[in-house]
């Protein structure tokens, strides 16, 4: 192939001849040179895409495959804090289900570390042969979703059982069930007696229980002081109301420890014993009423065992 240059300036025209050789050389130089550009754009593309805001550049320099992995990846990521989301919500259920077990397991009187609540349960078996499948996305946050509607389910189950379990103890605490003296017997039971005073038989409202002053009373059950004061015949005297209209009586004391509208539990010493009001000696006397009706206290108080 000849190829002729005339120029202007030039008498003589130039000539040039290109071989085959020649045509090979120049097709492969542009060839690399429209290779190289490929590249750069791609690794221009790649790398910056994210942050190429010309809409006629990103069309030029990102194809629409990309573009489409980006939306994928930018979905998934979206899925993804969701998804961490909930499993930070059930890590809570998790915590506050371990607090329930250990507190029922403690009502029931089970050791709470046999049941291992902050353990993961050992599971195992022989591997199975049969075809398995994989777990895709979308089954994956769908048993996620169960598995929290469950945990949901069981909070409030045995937050439930708790609350039962809690009154069940509550409701052995306000019946003025322990024994308001270490003294396990009386000295002058409820009902119709003898007064010692008068010598005439007459009805007994409580019991009496014969110790020396200064003996600690306690209170039979968990309640409010509704009385604290001097009585003409029961001398030093507390009541403690313990709800449902069920008041406790102790009478004939020689201190009183408690104040009117003081909250006192269940064992707790309120008094001394002591010869106080319209009695004979030394003692405590003991009242259990229902509806300011009196009720036989033997039938509430337990002995100690």
């Amino acid at each position: 192939m000849n190829i002729i240059f005339i120029s202007n300036k030039s008498v003589r025209a130039k000539n040039f001849s290109l071989t085959g050789k020649h045509i090979i050389f120049i097709a492969t130089f542009l060839l690399l040179v429209i290779l190289s550009l490929t590249l750069v754009l791609n690794f221009v593309a790649q790398r910056y895409a994210d942050r190429i805001e010309a809409p006629l550049l990103r069309t030029i320099l990102v194809s629409p495959q990309e573009e489409r992995h980006q939306k994928i990846q930018s979905h998934l990521q979206d899925n993804l804090n969701v998804m961490a989301t909930k499993l930070g919500h059930m890590q809570a259920q998790l915590l506050r289900l371990d607090a329930l077990g250990e507190r029922l397991a403690e009502s029931s009187g089970i050791k709470s570390k046999d049941l291992s609540f902050h353990q993961i349960p050992g599971q195992g078996g022989a591997y199975s042969h049969l075809p398995s499948e994989e777990l895709s996305f979308n089954d994956f946050n769908h048993r996620l979703q169960e598995l929290s509607s469950m945990l949901d389910e069981r909070a409030d189950k045995l937050g439930a059982l708790d609350s039962i379990l809690r009154q069940g103890r509550l409701s052995k605490i306000i019946i003025p069930s322990a024994m308001p003296i270490d003294i396990d017997w009386f000295s002058s039971g409820y009902g119709y007696r003898i007064d010692p005073l008068t010598g005439k038989r007459s009805f007994h409202e409580g019991v009496d229980f014969s110790a020396e002053i200064g003996t600690p009373i306690k209170a039979a059950a968990s309640g409010v002081v509704v009385y604290s004061d001097r009585h003409p015949e029961y001398g030093n005297m507390i009541e403690i109301d313990h709800g449902g209209e069920m008041i406790s009586r102790y009478a004939h004391a020689s201190r009183r420890l408690v104040q009117l509208g003081q909250v006192v539990l269940q064992g707790q010493k309120i008094a001394e014993v002591g010869n106080t009001g319209r009695s004979t000696g030394a003692h405590l006397h003991f009242e259990i009423r229902h509806k300011d009706r009196p009720l036989n206290p033997s039938k509430f108080l337990k002995k100690p065992s």
